[in-house]
Formats: C-alpha cells, structure tokens, sequence
C-alpha cells in the first residue's frame, strides 16, 4: 500500500505547475517508467475543491471537467484526466491560468483542487479597425487611407453572468455607419446543454464593393449612401459531450444597394435587382479536442457549416462548408500543423453576391492576400512546420503589491516554415484569371503569442505569380 501511494505522488507531482495566460507544454509531466511500479488499482473521485472563480459559476467549471464524484480511475488515467481538465478549462479562455491538483488522499478516495485565476472580462474600449480584409492591403494597396476605417465604441462583457456567456455591443461611425448587438450562450437547462444565441446588425456605407476584376476588389464610393444593410439571426445550440457542439438557427437578411451598383454589375444580385430580403436556416457543427485553440500544437478540431439562404429567385443558395485541422508534436518544442478547407455552393450559377470563396475571413492562401478569388466550389491545405524559439514573461511593472503576486505578460515566439496548395471553381470566371487552377505558395514565417489569446503572424510569402512580400496577420479576442 505504502508503494501505490509513493507511486501516486510521484505521478501528480507533474500536474503541479502553472500556465500563465497561455498553454506550455511541460518537458515531462510525469516520471519516467522505469522509475516507477505499474499499478492497475482503481481510485474514487472525492469532493472537487475549486477556488478562484469570484465571477465564474462553479457549475460551468465542473462542465469542462471530464470527472464527477464517484468516478473511479487506474493511476495512469487520473492523471491524464487532470490534464484534461486543464486542458478544457483553459481553452474556455475565461482564465489566465489553472491548477489540477491533488488536494487530499483517503485511503482510494482522492480529493481534487481546481484553482483558477479569472481574466478581466469587461472591457469598454475604443474601437478603430481598418475593413480591408488584412493590414496589408489596407497599408499597402489603400495607403493607410483613413477613409476606410471605422471607429468608434465597443463593449465586451464575457462571462456576462458568470456562465461563460457573452454580450457584444458595437457603435461603430467612419467607413460604416453600423450598430450591432450580439449575446451568446443564454443557457435553457441545468445540466447546461441546451443554449441560445440572439443577434442584429443594421447599417449603411458610402462605399462598397460591386465587383472583382482581375482578381481584385473594385469599390464605388459616393457622396451618399450606396448600401443599406440589417441582419438578425437566433440560434439554439446543444452540448451533449465536453468537445462537441451542435448549433441551429434561423436569420433574416436584407440588403440594398444604389442604383448605380446593378448598372456597374448588373450580376450583383440575380436579376439586376436592387434589394433582397430572404431568409436563412443553419446548422453548424463544432469539434475541438486541442490543446489549446488559438495556437495548437497538439490535437484535432473539425467544423461543419450548412445553410439554405433563400427560397426565390432574389436568393437561392445552398452552402456547405467543412474546415478541419490536426497539429502533431514531432520531437521537443516542434511540430506539424494541417489545415484544410472546402466549400460548395449549390446551383452552380449563382449571383455576385453570393459567391465570395477566397480571400475573405480566415479562408484564404498564404502569399495571396492581395487578391480574391470567387466562386462555387473550391478547397485548400495548407502544412505548416513550426518551433518555438522563445518562451519568456515580462514583468508589469508596479504589479506586486503587499499580499499580490507581481503579474506577468508571457510571449511565445514560433519560427515556422510553410506550403499551400489551393482551387477554386468559378463556371463564371469574367476578367479573373486564378480561379478554374491550381494554386500555389510557400514561405516562412514568425508567430507571437501572448496576453489573452493574442496571436500576430510576420510572414514572407512567395506564390506563383512569382510575387513575394511580408505579410501581417493578427488575432485576438479583441
């Protein structure tokens, strides 16, 4: 007995380390096994101890954690459990850091601490943000032209209730003249598996885009306003298992646009209409079983989107779209990412509108971020070969105060090398010449991590138009 509780220590020994801000994947967690005994004894899950969580329901907690109390687990188990809660609880993105721990053993009863430090979730900000689809386009092609900003005031309240819930308002002036409201995860039962999304937006510009040609936007901007714009949607979503989330929805768009928009491209909507209204049904299926999502260096994630949008001739679109990735460790501080991507769109002929493909959101190719290419059907993979060549923290300074720890920013610096090899088809094609071939581009590149999930890409790309340049991206939960 004396022997299986030497073992047991030894092993959570390793669980006994904290993750400031973002996920580290320690040397070791647990000892080697030629140092230790193999024990296939069954241990019980006591009470679960949590502390930290001032704003954060302690139910919502125990719903990332893949352990309840009366679960009994081998040596080996327990301890890959705790590091699935980690694990889970971290990429909630609701703390800075997290311990799993044994806090207290009784005989095969083990009691479990969870102790959690909360992020700041109000965040009343001033809002500026270029709409150019990448910084690049906008500081090279645009000039930095403070014309195609839009700024104003957000507020960011998560974990609104303590439910991990989130409530997102926009009053936003400039390019755009929008305000938009958002609250996600409005929860409809105790065991909180059934949840709810409502949204709306409504706005107006003086500009926008009408066309693509030689693979590029083509704006049109007026002294009035050329586009009206107001969407709303409502969504119910069910979280049966940890990793797994199914959502349906319903939504309204409508959309009108200037006169001189359909004399410029009289395909902008099908029938050289100046308004649509339609409706839209969706489902949506999310996978994570990562180890941390902003940056995974280890894990698998997939997503299903499907959508009927319209049911007359203003819209009609059929839309499926599948994203999936997959991050392997390869050797200490290395690793192998795969991502890929593949949209269709059903009927083929489809207006300007609705057949935005590449080059827009996080659904483009590396090398190509000056060019869009449209159409109905198309798909990428991208490789990436990444090391981290930095870990480090920064002190705050005037942090540590009497009875407070000093607070830290930590970074993480990756070098990366990477290849992607792309398709679009476009039955429609007109003054564009990238899409109905195969595409390619590789490079090299720096990632940065940091503070609240905050992740910046400097990349160089060559594609093979022959063209190569630095590439900025960012992402962040701002």
């Amino acid at each position: 007995m004396h022997g299986t509780i030497k073992y047991f220590l030894c092993l959570l020994t390793g669980i006994l380390y904290q993750l400031p801000g973002i996920a580290q994947q320690p040397d070791s967690l647990f000892a080697k096994p030629d140092t230790i005994t193999k024990s296939n004894e069954e241990f019980f899950i006591g009470d679960i101890v949590i502390t930290g969580n001032k704003k954060t329901k302690s139910s919502i907690i125990l719903r990332e954690v893949p352990f309840r109390k009366g679960d009994s687990f081998s040596l080996q188990t327990l301890v890959k459990k705790f590091e699935d809660a980690r694990r889970q609880l971290m990429n909630t993105a609701l703390f800075n850091s997290v311990f799993v721990s044994l806090k207290e053993f009784r005989g095969f009863i083990v009691d479990v601490s969870i102790e959690v430090k909360e992020r700041w979730y109000l965040f009343p900000l001033p809002y500026f943000r270029p709409v150019d689809r990448n910084l690049n386009q906008w500081l090279v092609e645009q000039k930095g032209s403070l014309k195609r900003v839009n700024y104003g005031i957000k507020l960011l309240y998560n974990n609104t209730t303590g439910r991990n819930d989130k409530l997102k308002l926009y009053l936003i002036n400039g390019y755009t003249k929008q305000i938009s409201l958002e609250y996600d995860r409005l929860y409809f039962d105790k065991r909180m598996k059934w949840g709810g999304v409502i949204s709306l937006s409504a706005g107006k510009n003086r500009e926008m885009n009408y066309n693509t040609i030689n693979d590029k936007q083509v704006f049109l901007r007026q002294d009035e306003y050329v586009r009206n714009f107001f969407s709303t949607k409502a969504e119910v979503s069910y979280r049966r298992a940890i990793k797994t989330r199914h959502s349906f929805g319903v939504g309204f768009t409508r959309e009108q646009v200037h006169d001189t928009i359909t004399k410029l491209n009289p395909g902008y909507f099908n029938g050289a209409h100046k308004s649509v209204a339609y409706p839209e049904i969706f489902y949506k299926m999310v996978y994570y079983n990562l180890d941390y999502i902003p940056y995974p260096i280890k894990g698998y994630a997939a997503q299903i989107n499907f959508a009927k949008k319209g049911f007359g001739k203003g819209i009609d679109l059929w839309e499926l779209n599948v994203k999936a990735q997959a991050s392997w460790p390869i050797m200490r501080k290395t690793f192998i990412n795969l991502n890929t991507f593949g949209g269709l769109k059903l009927p083929f002929r489809q207006s300007y509108y609705t057949q935005r493909l590449f080059g827009y959101g996080d659904v483009y190719l590396q090398g190509y971020e000056y060019y869009v290419t449209d159409g109905v059907a198309g798909g990428f993979i991208k490789t990436t070969l990444a090391r981290e060549i930095f870990n480090f923290r920064i002190r705050i300074p005037g942090s540590e105060r009497k009875g407070k720890q000093a607070e830290y920013i930590p970074f993480r610096i990756f070098g990366k090398i990477y290849g992607n090899a792309g398709y679009v088809h476009n039955p429609q094609p007109g003054q564009n010449t990238l899409s109905n071939k195969m595409l390619y581009s590789s490079g090299i590149g720096i990632d940065i991590l940091s503070f609240y999930d905050v992740v910046f890409k400097l990349e160089w790309s060559f594609n093979q138009l022959g063209q190569n340049g630095l590439f900025l991206h960012k992402k962040t939960i701002f």
